[in-house]
């Protein structure tokens, strides 16, 4: 089995015990199980027959036992048995229309239904009324969801990494090509599609209709298909005719308002062929948001990229050690690579003294003799006070190859208080990067009340780049505040905050989120080369 194939049994196993009210902590070590196999270099399956996969970090005995049972039955036994109970379809229809999966197995056990069907079944036979806590108003509403399944929506989108990982497989599976929000590098995705050439679509609608992935089937046409999976997320299939496939993929790529300013499409076999009957150039899917027919400039690659300038390793929060950091970092191409833990005052791990600093310093030297011409940039991700003031003195950072200045602790400050704070921080004369700018968690935590305008001018002002960061719940800056940063003359960062060697990855979210903001690799300070990191360094 494939790593990725564990991972999503394993993230699968984690929901339905999720669905039972499971021990809160065993679902969330499935979870970062999942994410530890589905990161790990080597094949997890023959660590698992060598007994060796308790050597991956969070694998403990009980995970060891399930991994076991998959690897040589094919199947978690009781996994099987939940989602027999469960009824997945169900519970993905549910969510789809706006009921918690809790209330979606209540109300099937009350109605004595198992399937998507039977609750459709159910509802029109006027039987949603006899449950508890459904009046007539919440009645209605349901039929009225029910009625008019293709235009619902989930209520916030996935993560791109997580939506990239689903309409990847469901491509795969079908032999297509991701579209939608994926294909734009959304930071958070709703619209979910795949465009198939099909000369014949009826065997790609099977196809698509018994995936695992999808759980219930919302809409079939001739040649489209709406699925849902458990989480109760839709993703749509187009099977376009082969001369017809390249005026789908632009339809099933570009928001509504980008899509519509091209209207009427040509027939095309592919995008190429449609922009050149349209007279206008081709447009990168990342540029697709906005109405847009003129040239396109010459956006950032990463291929571009010399090096990442923000991971930590086993010195605060991190997975791995400097030298494995480096060494993973000089096997993806890089020129160099910054150690930039953290700080004491993040609070919620451990943070570097000045002490620790030299300390590290010391084991960066001796990986930069083992690794030359490579190089390993001493740095620190360095806390903001609350009064702007920073984690570290000035003589420690002075020390330093590369400071990036963060903000943590209070992020609830009021406008004025957290602008200023930030302010004050970015002219500190060692600072050369304002790391996650705005502070926020995708679909979990707003961005901070910072005044982005005024950050951007005094970044200009004092030469210090904000960072594009790559985590995929962070993706801050986001691709509307690149362009802010890049219209205001402000350089950019484009790093991962890679907390393990396959963290190092995000390198990929990280250019696609530069690229939404229009940058170029002119704009990104880790394309130039190493000099001129530290010649920009040695000018304080």
């Amino acid at each position: 089995m494939e790593n990725s194939e564990i991972a999503d049994r394993l993230e699968t196993f984690a929901l339905m015990l999720e669905l039972v009210e499971a021990n809160p902590y065993t679902i969330r070590a499935y979870r970062r199980a999942a994410e530890t196999i589905r990161g790990a270099p080597v094949p997890v399956e023959d660590l698992v027959r060598r007994n060796r996969v308790r050597e991956l970090r969070g694998i403990g005995q009980g995970i060891e036992a399930r991994l076991r049972e998959l690897v040589q039955t094919g199947q978690i036994a009781e996994l099987a048995e939940l989602e027999r109970e469960l009824s997945p379809d169900l519970v993905g229809l549910g969510r789809y229309l706006g009921l918690s999966a809790r209330r979606s197995v209540e109300l099937a056990r009350t109605l004595g239904v198992r399937t998507a069907d039977e609750l459709r079944e159910a509802a029109a036979s006027g039987r949603l009324r006899d449950v508890p806590g459904i009046g007539a108003k919440t009645e209605a509403l349901l039929l009225e969801a029910l009625a008019r399944e293709e235009q619902s929506r989930p209520r916030q989108g996935l993560l791109l990494n997580r939506a990239q990982e689903l309409v990847g497989a469901v491509a795969a599976a079908v032999g297509g090509e991701p579209a939608g929000d994926v294909r734009r590098w959304r930071d958070s995705c709703e619209r979910l599609a795949v465009v198939c050439a099909a000369p014949e679509p009826g065997p790609v609608l099977d196809r698509f209709a018994a995936l695992p992935q999808i759980v219930a089937l919302l809409e079939r046409g001739d040649r489209h298909a709406v699925g849902v999976t458990v989480e109760g997320v839709p993703v749509e299939l187009v099977a376009a005719e082969p001369d017809r496939f390249g005026t789908a993929q632009v339809r099933a790529t570009g928001s509504r308002a980008y899509v519509d300013a091209l209207e009427p499409l040509p027939d095309a076999p592919d995008e190429e062929s449609l922009y050149a009957a349209l007279g206008i150039p081709w447009c990168p899917p990342e540029l697709r948001e906005q109405p847009f027919a003129g040239q396109p400039p010459a956006l950032l690659e990463l291929a571009d990229i010399r090096g990442d300038l923000h991971c930590h390793t086993t010195w605060s929060d991190g997975r791995a050690t400097v030298e494995e950091m480096a060494r993973a970092a000089r096997d993806r191409g890089y020129d160099y690579v910054a150690i930039c833990d953290h700080t004491p005052a993040v609070g919620a791990v451990r943070g570097l003294t000045p002490d620790d600093v030299r300390r590290q310093g010391e084991e960066i030297a001796a990986a930069n003799e083992l690794l030359a011409p490579f190089r390993v940039l001493s740095g620190i991700e360095c806390d903001i006070l609350g009064d702007g003031r920073l984690d570290l003195p000035d003589d420690v950072l002075a020390e330093l190859d590369w400071v990036q200045a963060s903000v943590h602790g209070g992020q609830r400050m009021p406008a004025p208080e957290m602008t200023g704070r930030v302010e004050e921080a970015l002219r500190n004369p060692y600072v050369r990067c304002l790391s996650h700018p705005t502070g926020r968690y995708i679909n979990r935590r707003p961005e901070n009340a910072v005044d982005l305008e005024r950050i951007f001018e005094v970044a200009l002002e004092q030469r210090v780049a904000v960072e594009v960061n790559g985590l995929p719940l962070r993706l801050d800056l986001s691709g509307e505040h690149v362009r802010d940063a890049l219209r205001a003359g402000v350089e950019i960062v484009c790093s991962t905050d890679a907390h393990s060697v396959a963290g190092l990855g995000n390198m990929t979210l990280a250019v696609a989120t530069a690229r939404r903001g229009w940058a170029t690799a002119a704009n990104v300070v880790n394309t130039r080369p190493l000099d001129s990191i530290l010649d920009a360094r040695r000018a304080y």
